[in-house]
């Protein structure tokens, strides 16, 4: 066996083990790892936006470890086992590619592509032909907002239900802004809560169209907030007082200092 393979079986025989004598590790659920599983994801999800190699490695063995324990539950319930699980992937893969893999009298117009557009969109129009009934099924219902938003839009473009270009889209979003100050001069919550969603799907279409992630971008303004808001506390605990008792032109000025001795590190 090569190293990966040693490295792989040494954790499916670990995790076998712990499942039959650990207390713990016993009593999990397909349910119970749910919720731990989505955690592990974000906590990937961070060490990515921040770029951080270690934290990656390490959050990719905490999700691999999931995904073999769903299949060890999986095997005693006699639903699945891990090799189905790897060569159901295995086999999904090899035919979604038949650029790669297929021949041109099984697939004609599959076979040849020029670039990863030309990819992705075969990839829609082999799930369709799989029994998929639309190109947005697929979509988790679960995913956060701005997530689903960006694979909706993407799925939806791949049979081109798409704008042209990039200055469209936003002649779209001042569309949508223009609704939304509207909607809030009429003063109707309901509306205003609808025409806030359409402009920021349109924000969301843009920042696609700029090749940026919509999501990763508002968890990067997150952390700069995070940072610069308890860089603010601290200054003022410096100063022996409290945010609390500062009056907004006080907090402006701590927070513009900030902002611009941040700029210069």
């Amino acid at each position: 066996m090569n190293e990966t393979t040693t490295a792989f079986q040494r954790l499916t025989d670990i995790m076998d083990e712990l499942r039959e004598k650990c207390p713990w590790d016993k009593k999990q659920t397909i349910q119970t790892l749910r919720p731990l599983t989505i955690e592990e994801t974000y906590e990937l999800a961070d060490a990515i936006t921040e770029n951080d190699w270690k934290g990656i490695r390490e959050e990719l063995g905490d999700i691999l470890l999931h995904i073999v324990f769903y299949a060890r539950i999986g095997k005693e319930q006699g639903q699945f086992t891990l090799d189905q699980v790897i060569n159901g992937i295995c086999d999904k893969l090899i035919s979604r590619h038949p650029h790669i893999y297929g021949d041109t009298s099984s697939q004609p117009g599959l076979v040849t592509v020029t670039n990863d557009e030309d990819v992705k969109r075969n990839w829609e129009q082999l799930k369709l032909k799989e029994g998929k009934r639309s190109v947005l099924s697929g979509v988790p219902v679960s995913l956060p907002a701005t997530v689903k938003a960006t694979r909706l839009q993407e799925k939806a473009g791949k049979v081109g239900f798409e704008w042209d270009e990039t200055a469209q889209v936003w002649e779209k979003v001042r569309e949508e802004m223009a609704e939304l100050q509207e909607a809030v001069a009429a003063g109707d919550p309901d509306k205003i809560e609808e025409e806030f969603g359409d402009l920021s799907f349109s924000l969301i279409n843009y920042a696609r169209f700029l090749q940026i992630d919509a999501e990763n971008s508002l968890e990067r303004t997150n952390k700069k907030f995070i940072s610069r808001f308890t860089a603010m506390e601290e200054d003022a605990r410096a100063q022996g007082r409290s945010l609390a008792d500062m009056t907004l032109t006080e907090m402006d000025e701590l927070w513009n200092a900030i902002k611009i001795k941040s700029r210069r590190d």
